[in-house]
């Protein structure tokens, strides 16, 4: 009974099934290269009429029956289980929604590997590291992990800050490469579009939209210096709108009334913050302070100490006094008041007239 169940249903299925021939009264016109399929025959109005649906349901079932049954008709190919069939040229030139595109034109990096005849060579996935004594991947996650375990100490340069941290400082040069190699590449594929791209700024949209412009009236309004307050309106212009959020202050929140605990208890909290204040000490500039201190210290100490004058003093000129020689001849010896010649020797001390030197000041 089970054998018998088995081929009832099998028969079933294949009754279900419907078979791949079609009768038509005329043939249909095809264009496989476009797996197109044209249908000349008379369309049945009775049936049209009374179930359009299940009509041309089976219309487009038996149509497209025949088209695979022309394809089937085609040299076919088999690799690896793979159905494969050739299509020919298409015969029919069908209308396209966009342009053909234009093939890309080379690149800068393109055009230089042309002239100098550089070959692109396909890259080692593994190098050798002669400090971590393995294989290292030359990119990947692995390579940042070989990274990390090869430069686990960076020396800090002779000219560079001894509190700069050098590992924020590495990470922050690659990322700014990053960010040039992926400028320069959009600048080549705009180059190679001729698109011009500018140096400073954004290229402006030809067409802003109404939301942009609101933003920007509101923003211009805004930045007055009343804040928009005193700022006059167009004829017909429209009032503008979210300029509250643009104004200072606006997003502080704002606290609810306290109640009379609360404020006592706030102020009591405030007034031992003031009272108890410790004042902060800054432990790393103490020490700084105090190893200059020591440096400036053993620097002096290190000094040689200036040497003196050892030389000996240029004597003063001799001072006037008696000239013992003989006389020159012809010599006019001097003469005083009265004519008399005046004889070298020792003046006279000036006689003291109470107390006051004649011709002087007072003797102190």
């Amino acid at each position: 009974m089970d054998v018998v169940n088995v081929v009832l249903e099998k028969s079933k299925k294949l009754k279900e099934l419907k078979s791949t021939t079609v009768e038509k009264h005329l043939e249909l016109e095809y264009d496989l290269g476009n797996l197109l399929a044209f249908d000349e025959n008379e369309l049945n109005a009775a049936k049209l009429k009374s179930n359009p649906n299940a009509y041309l349901k089976a219309l487009a079932r038996d149509n497209t029956q025949l088209l695979f049954n022309k394809i089937w008709e085609l040299p076919i190919q088999k690799i690896d289980d793979i159905t494969k069939v050739t299509l020919p040229k298409p015969q029919y030139v069908l209308p396209r929604a966009l342009p053909v595109p234009i093939p890309r034109g080379p690149t800068k990096w393109e055009k230089f590997a042309k002239e100098k005849g550089i070959v692109k060579k396909k890259k080692d996935k593994l190098k050798w590291d002669d400090i971590l004594k393995k294989w290292v991947p030359l990119y990947g996650y692995k390579r940042a992990e070989a990274e990390r375990a090869k430069e686990w100490v960076l020396e800090v340069p002779g000219n560079a800050d001894p509190y700069e941290d050098q590992f924020n400082k590495k990470a922050e040069e690659k990322s700014e490469k990053v960010a040039k190699n992926e400028f320069q590449r959009l600048r080549n594929l705009a180059k190679a579009k001729n698109v011009n791209v500018p140096r400073l700024g954004f290229t402006p949209t030809e067409k802003p939209s109404s939301t942009a412009l609101g933003a920007a009236v509101t923003v211009a309004k805004a930045s007055t210096a009343s804040l928009g307050k005193f700022q006059k309106n167009l004829p017909k212009e429209k009032p503008t709108r979210n300029v509250k959020p643009l104004l200072p202050g606006s997003n502080k929140r704002k606290l609810p009334v306290p109640n009379v605990q609360e404020e006592v208890k706030s102020n009591l909290n405030l007034i031992d913050n003031i009272l108890n204040k410790k004042p902060k000490l800054n432990i790393e500039k103490v020490v700084e302070k105090e190893v200059h201190a020591q440096n400036k210290e053993e620097e002096h100490k290190k000094q040689k100490p200036k040497k003196k004058n050892s030389g000996r003093k240029t004597k003063k000129g001799a001072k006037g006094g008696k000239f013992r020689g003989p006389k020159p001849k012809g010599a006019i010896e001097p003469t005083g008041k009265k004519g008399k010649p005046m004889t070298a020797g020792k003046m006279k001390p000036k006689q003291h007239v109470g107390g006051k030197v004649k011709g002087g000041r007072k003797r102190r």
